[in-house]
């Protein structure tokens, strides 16, 4: 029996943590989280480092902002009516908030709270920075004809339709 890796159309699940500059720790995963491989459902350089991959194996790897999140775009700042936030006046300035645009839902950070706007920085919250990425393969298998049409994965890990 051969062993599984990670390539073009196959689903993969794995665990992980994310390490600023300093070594602090930025996110982790509680549950694994599963990617359909090979259609950018990741960041790049993530995708790229898991090619190759087996089940169980744990590696590191340091992404400058371009293999990441992009470089931070001084332009992201939007001003967004308080009345679609349904928590608008517990805002705090510095605290991550998910909106939805036109070209989907997106996170940001409260820059500035008014009384009628808040200017919300659409930049990714860990964008320009050179992250290390802690992971963990916990499995990987076909993906289902549904989910190569689709481009992503469905059920536990990926999305519910």
């Amino acid at each position: 029996m051969t062993e599984e890796t990670v390539k073009k159309q196959k689903v993969v699940s794995f665990t992980y943590t994310i390490l600023d500059e300093n070594q602090a720790i930025q996110e982790q995963s509680d549950l694994p989280m599963s990617y359909l491989h090979g259609v950018r459902n990741i960041i790049p350089g993530l995708e790229k480092a898991m090619a190759g991959k087996a089940i169980g194996d744990e590696f590191e790897v340091t992404l400058a902002p371009e293999e990441a999140y992009g470089e931070r775009k001084p332009n992201s700042i939007q001003r967004i009516p308080a009345k679609r936030f349904n928590n608008a006046k517990r805002l705090q300035p510095g605290q991550a908030v998910s909106i939805q645009t036109r070209q989907g839902q997106m996170q940001g950070v409260v820059v500035k709270v008014g009384r009628f706007n808040i200017d919300v920085d659409i930049n990714h919250p860990l964008a320009g920075q050179t992250l290390t990425f802690e992971i963990e393969i916990t499995d990987i298998r076909d993906a289902s004809e549904e989910e190569t049409a689709h481009g992503h994965v469905h059920g536990p890990g990926g999305v519910e339709h």
